[in-house]
């Protein structure tokens, strides 16, 4: 099922967020409540669609195609870590590492990786969903 985000969430991403455990539930809604609310506040975003891909809740800029999906997951490996995923034929990971080389830990050229341990820097985590949000209009403007 696939719904507008911010009108509630989809039934079958609610399972999904159900299903994860207690002490990264609660920093994966806040992770989701921080992309709705960069959205919102990003020019040319539109309204997110939000559904599952690859069994993970994702963000789509179907409205306005202007940005890469994003992708929210607990690391699997791991009952501390979670991530923000990014397509990896994008150089949005490599570009968030220049912007914020020792902010983050980052996996490859397709995530951010967070700790539940730790507060991450939300000021910096949403600049980096803005850039995401607008992958392909920012693109097509250097293509120009």
């Amino acid at each position: 099922m696939k719904k507008r985000a911010g009108s509630g969430v989809p039934g079958d991403v609610a399972k999904v967020f159900r299903a994860y455990p207690a002490k990264l539930r609660g920093k994966l809604i806040a992770l989701r409540r921080l992309i709705l609310k960069t959205a919102a506040a990003t020019e040319g975003a539109g309204s997110l669609e939000e559904t599952l891909k690859w069994g993970q809740p994702s963000y789509l800029t179907s409205e306005t195609k202007s940005g890469s999906t994003i992708r929210i997951d607990r690391v699997k490996a791991s009952e501390e870590k979670y991530a923000v995923y990014f397509h990896c034929q994008t150089d949005l990971v490599s570009t968030f590492r220049e912007l914020y080389p020792g902010k983050f830990e980052y996996e490859s050229n397709r995530a951010i990786v967070l700790d539940a341990k730790k507060k991450p820097d939300e000021k910096a985590l949403a600049h980096c969903i803005a850039l995401a949000l607008t992958y392909h209009v920012r693109k097509a403007k250097k293509r120009e």
